[in-house]
């Protein structure tokens, strides 16, 4: 075991992909406490092991990865959980975010993409590129919210934010890094933390992906807006 290493457990029905991941994740440092190959052994063996990090499939025999990630943070709220999907495009994965995923990653990733996603999960950040952000964005306006996922009836008080904060929010809605919003702000990254953070404790959020999710489904940023940094069509 490496002290302060991520625990992680894999689930994935495919043997292969566990393997190939394990060895990926250990050679970078990693420790992988765990293997599933179905949705319930993935709950199983969150409960028994408590990882920081599950990398969890979306389609897997038995019970799904979307109910899994519903069920593993039902129990173990300070878990992290990465979606493993083949396509960049997969309806499911905004599903995989309503329920409390912290990101997505494409089974062809890199080594060091695999090992650098895990380890910026665990910090608490989200795997959202603005990219892949604007995709959810473009699905989510189009009613493509991925099987059983209802509209939600957001009740949180937007109200409580500040000016700065909500403008912090909205820049996150459209996937901006700290780094990015530091610039765009023209404030320090330790300031940008600063408002995420309290974001996050005004507004009962866990993670940059639910804060994404939220600057939608509440209408604070809308599909139609226009990215910061992107050239208006005029």
């Amino acid at each position: 075991m490496n002290p302060g290493s991520p625990r992680v457990v894999i689930a994935d029905d495919q043997v292969l992909v566990r393997t190939g991941f394990r060895m990926i994740l250990t050679a970078g440092g990693i420790d992988v406490v765990g293997e599933a190959a179905d949705g319930a052994e993935a709950v199983a063996a969150v409960s028994r092991l408590r990882p920081d990090v599950v990398l969890m499939d979306i389609r897997m025999p038995i019970m799904d990865g979307l109910e899994a990630t519903r069920r593993v943070l039902e129990q173990a709220a300070e878990c992290r959980v990465l979606m493993l999907t083949t396509f960049d495009l997969d309806r499911y994965v905004y599903a995989a975010l309503a329920a409390g995923a912290s990101g997505f990653l494409l089974k062809d990733v890199t080594p060091e993409h695999l090992v650098a996603a895990v380890r910026l999960v665990d910090t608490g950040d989200a795997l959202l590129a603005p990219s892949i952000t604007r995709r959810l964005v473009e699905r989510f306006a189009a009613g493509e919210r991925g099987p059983d996922v209802p509209t939600p009836a957001v009740h949180r008080d937007l109200t409580a934010l500040t000016r700065r904060e909500r403008e912090v929010l909205i820049l996150m809605g459209h996937g901006l890094s700290n780094a990015e919003l530091a610039e765009e702000l023209t404030l320090s990254e330790a300031t940008v933390k600063t408002h995420v953070a309290r974001i996050f404790a005004k507004l009962t959020l866990r993670d940059r992906a639910q804060a994404v999710v939220l600057a939608y489904e509440t209408g604070l940023v809308s599909p139609g807006d226009r990215a910061p940094g992107t050239p208006r069509n005029e």
